[in-house]
C-alpha cells in the first residue's frame, strides 16, 4: 500500500446516512448483515451448536434482529466497537468499477482512508458474476490518538464486463474509527467543474427549497456551482416558501429564479438549458426534478465521471424510492426499437430493496448495465453536447428525456446510468400515468420520438399500441382512448404544431377527459352507492389468466361481454368496488359498472360500460392506426426535416420564452 499522493482527484467520497434517515436507509451506506466474517457484538453471538451450526443462519438472525454494528459519527466518519466488522459493499460506498472501466480514461483508482485505532482493512472486488475476490489487506495497529492513512491502488483492467470494489473494516481488542475516505484518481480531473443545476418546479415549493438547501449545505458542491436555475411554473412560488431565504443566502448569486407559465417538464428543462448556455460559462448542465431528496455527493460523482469520460457523454443518476428509501427503481433503461417503448435493461430487476438483499447478495447487479437514455430526475449533460444537438423538444411532458438520450446517441454522445449517483424520487409504484390526463402525451410524444429515431416499419409499434388500446377499452377507460385519438390526430398534424400546443395542450386534454365518467375522480367509494355484494364475495378476485390459451379465453369472454346489452342498474349502483391492484382487464371487461381505486389510493373512479362507445372507439382506433401506418414515411420525413428548428435556441426564444416574459 502506498501513501496518498498529490495532484489527485476525488471521484467518490465515503459517506454515511443522515441522523434523521429511516433505519432501512443504512443498507444503502453500510452492509452490517452480510459482512465477510461474523461479528460477535450482535445481540446473540454466534456459537457452535446454535443456528444449526451455520454462520449463514447466524447472519440472517443478525439481519432480522436489526443489529447495528457501526456507530455513525458524522456524514463522513464511523466508529466500530471492539471485535466487530462492517462492510462498505453498499450502494453508496462500493465503487462501480465496471462503469469507470468502460467509460473513463483512468487505468486505475485508489482507495484512500484515514483511520484511527486497532483493526484491519480488507479490500475486495467482484467479478461480473458477483464472485468476491480479495485484493489486499492491511493491519491498523495504532492507538486511540494516532491516525493512519491507507492507500490501496486498484487496477480497472479486470472490470471489462462488470464488477465493483469495496472495503471491509474489522476491529480487534480496541475500537476502530474511519475518519474519512474516498476513491481517487491518480491525476487531476480534466477541464473544469462548473455546473449549472436546474430544476423546473410546478407547485412543489417546499420540496424545491429542501433541494436548494441540500445543494448549499455541502461546501464541495457549492464550489462546483456556476448557477442554480429554477423555472418556477406554478402559482405557489418558491420565493414565498419558508426556508427559502436561508437556502438562497447559502447559494448567493448562483441562484436564479425564472417565472414562466406552466410549460411542462420540457418547457422547464429547455429554459434551464437556454439560460445556462446563453448567460453562464458552465461546462456541465445538471437536470433534476423538483420533488426529490438529494444526496449531495451525487452531484460531485456525476461531475467527476463526466470530466474523466473518454468522450463527452450524458451521465445519469439512478432513482431511489422516496416512499421506501432502501429501494432502487431500476439499474438502467433501454428502448425496444421494434415496439418503440421503454423498459428496464435486460437481465435486471426493478424495485430492488437493499435492506433485504445486499449488493454482495444481488449477483445480477454486478454486471455492467448499458442504457439508451436516462430520465431527467437526475441527468448531467456536458455543455458541448447541448451546443451540438440543441434543446429538448417542445413535448410538455413524457418522452422528452428519452428522445434527448436517443438524439445524443445518434450524434455519438452515449449515456451511462451510474450506480451510486442517485436521488430519492416518488416511486412510480403508486402512479398510473398511462390512464390519466398524461395518456395524451404518452401517445403523441411516443409517435414523435419514433418518427425521429424509430423504425422504418411501424408495424410492431402500432400493433403494441392497438393492444394497449384494447386493454384500456376493457378497463372501461373511455377517456383514455379519447386522449389517444386526440394524440394521434395531433401527431398527424405535423411538427409545426408542437410549439403552439405547448401552453395550451394541457387545458384541452383536461377538458376532453372531463367529458367521461372515468375521467372524474371521487374522494372515495363512500360518495357512491354501495355494491349489492356480500362481504365475502366482495373480497374474492379472479386470478390472472396464465398461459396463452387462458389469455385468449379471457379475451374472448371480454369481447363477448361487450356485445351484450348494458345493465342500466350498474350505472346507478356499481357492481363491484375494485381495489387498484385488482383493476385488471380480465375482471373489468365483464362488468357494466365498477368503482376502481386510483393507483395512489387517494380516490376512486366510477367506470361505466358503454357498448356503443366501445365498438365505435375500437373502430376509430383501428382507422387512426391505419392512417398513421400509411402516413409513416412522410411523417418521419417531416419531423426529421423540422428537427433543427424544434430544438434550436432561437426558436425556443422567439416562439416560447419571449412570448411569456
Amino acid at each position: 500500500m502506498q501513501p496518498a499522493g498529490s495532484g489527485s482527484a476525488l471521484l467518490q467520497r465515503v459517506i454515511l446516512p443522515r441522523p434523521a434517515d429511516p433505519t432501512s436507509v443504512r443498507a444503502l451506506y453500510l452492509d452490517e448483515g452480510t459482512a465477510t466474517s461474523v461479528t460477535t457484538t450482535a445481540p446473540t453471538a454466534y456459537r457452535p451448536g446454535t443456528f444449526d451450526d451455520s454462520a449463514d443462519e447466524y447472519v440472517m438472525h443478525v439481519r432480522r434482529s436489526g443489529s447495528r454494528v457501526a456507530e455513525v459519527t458524522s456524514r463522513t466518519s464511523v466508529r466500530l466497537p471492539e471485535r466487530s466488522e462492517v462492510s462498505f459493499a453498499a450502494y453508496f460506498n462500493a465503487f462501480p468499477a465496471a462503469y469507470w472501466r468502460r467509460w473513463s480514461v483512468l487505468p486505475e483508482v485508489s482507495l484512500r482512508l484515514r483511520v484511527r485505532g486497532r483493526g484491519r482493512v480488507d479490500v475486495y472486488r467482484s467479478t461480473a458474476q458477483g464472485v468476491a475476490v480479495h485484493l489486499a489487506g492491511e493491519l491498523v495497529e495504532g492507538d486511540d490518538e494516532g491516525e493512519r492513512e491507507i492507500d490501496v491502488p486498484v487496477s480497472l483492467t479486470p472490470f471489462g464486463d462488470g464488477g465493483w470494489v469495496w472495503f471491509d473494516l474489522s476491529s480487534e481488542s480496541a475500537s476502530l474509527e474511519l475518519l474519512s475516505g474516498g476513491w481517487y484518481a491518480d491525476r487531476p480531473a480534466p477541464g473544469r467543474a462548473a455546473v449549472a443545476v436546474g430544476m423546473p418546479t410546478f407547485n412543489r415549493p417546499g420540496d424545491c427549497v429542501a433541494t436548494l438547501a441540500a445543494l448549499g449545505e455541502d461546501p464541495l458542491v457549492r464550489e462546483a456551482l456556476t448557477a442554480v436555475i429554477i423555472p418556477d411554473q406554478g402559482t405557489s412560488k418558491v420565493r414565498d416558501q419558508p426556508g427559502f431565504d436561508e437556502a438562497a443566502a447559502a447559494l448567493g448569486e448562483t441562484l436564479r429564479i425564472v417565472d414562466q407559465p406552466n410549460l411542462g417538464g420540457s418547457g422547464g428543462y429547455a429554459r434551464i438549458m437556454y439560460e445556462a448556455l446563453e448567460t453562464t460559462d458552465c461546462e456541465q448542465i445538471l437536470f433534476m426534478d423538483d420533488d426529490v431528496v438529494l444526496e449531495p455527493d451525487s452531484v460531485l460523482r456525476a461531475l467527476a465521471f463526466s470530466r474523466f469520460a473518454r468522450e463527452p457523454m450524458l451521465v445519469g443518476g439512478q432513482m431511489l424510492s422516496l416512499q421506501a428509501r432502501s429501494h432502487l427503481h431500476a439499474m438502467g433503461e433501454v428502448v425496444d426499437r421494434g415496439t418503440f417503448f421503454w423498459q428496464i435493461a435486460p437481465h435486471t430487476e426493478d424495485d430492488h430493496d437493499f435492506a433485504v438483499d445486499s449488493l454482495r447478495e444481488t449477483l445480477w447487479m454486478h454486471r455492467r448495465v448499458d442504457v439508451d437514455y436516462n430520465a431527467w430526475w437526475m441527468c448531467l449533460i456536458p455543455r458541448v453536447v447541448a451546443e451540438r444537438i440543441g434543446l429538448p423538444l417542445p413535448l410538455f411532458i413524457k418522452w422528452d428525456d428519452c428522445e434527448y438520450g436517443l438524439r445524443a446517441g445518434s450524434h455519438g454522445f452515449p449515456t451511462a446510468t451510474v450506480p451510486g449517483v442517485a436521488i430519492w424520487h416518488m416511486s412510480f409504484v403508486e402512479k398510473d400515468d398511462s390512464s390519466d390526463w398524461q395518456a395524451y402525451f404518452h401517445v403523441r410524444n411516443r409517435l414523435v420520438a419514433a418518427a425521429l429515431h424509430g423504425p422504418d416499419n411501424p408495424r410492431a409499434m402500432l400493433a403494441d399500441s392497438l393492444k394497449r388500446t384494447l386493454r384500456h377499452l376493457f378497463l372501461l377507460e373511455y377517456s383514455t382512448i379519447a386522449l389517444h385519438h386526440m394524440a394521434m390526430r395531433d401527431f398527424l398534424s405535423g411538427p409545426r404544431a408542437l410549439f403552439g400546443a405547448l401552453p395550451t395542450a394541457l387545458g384541452a386534454v383536461r377538458a376532453t377527459r372531463a367529458e367521461f365518467p372515468d375521467g372524474t375522480v371521487h374522494r372515495d367509494a363512500g360518495e357512491l352507492p354501495r355494491p349489492n355484494v356480500g362481504a365475502r364475495d366482495a373480497q374474492l378476485w379472479p386470478k390472472p389468466p396464465a398461459g396463452r390459451l387462458s389469455q385468449v379465453a379471457a379475451l374472448a369472454r371480454g369481447l363477448a361481454h361487450q356485445l351484450r346489452p348494458v345493465d342500466p342498474h350498474a350505472h346507478e349502483r356499481p357492481q363491484r368496488d375494485v381495489p387498484a391492484e385488482h383493476g385488471q382487464w380480465f375482471l373489468l371487461s365483464r362488468l357494466d359498472g365498477a368503482t376502481v381505486t386510483t393507483s395512489d389510493g387517494s380516490g376512486v373512479t366510477f367506470r361505466k360500460r358503454d357498448r356503443e362507445m366501445f365498438w365505435s372507439m375500437l373502430r376509430e382506433s383501428m382507422a387512426l392506426h391505419a392512417e398513421v401506418a400509411r402516413a409513416w414515411p412522410s411523417m418521419r420525413r417531416r419531423y426529421q426535416e423540422h428537427m433543427g428548428e424544434l430544438v434550436s435556441r432561437s426558436a425556443w426564444r422567439e416562439q416560447v420564452f419571449d412570448r411569456f416574459r
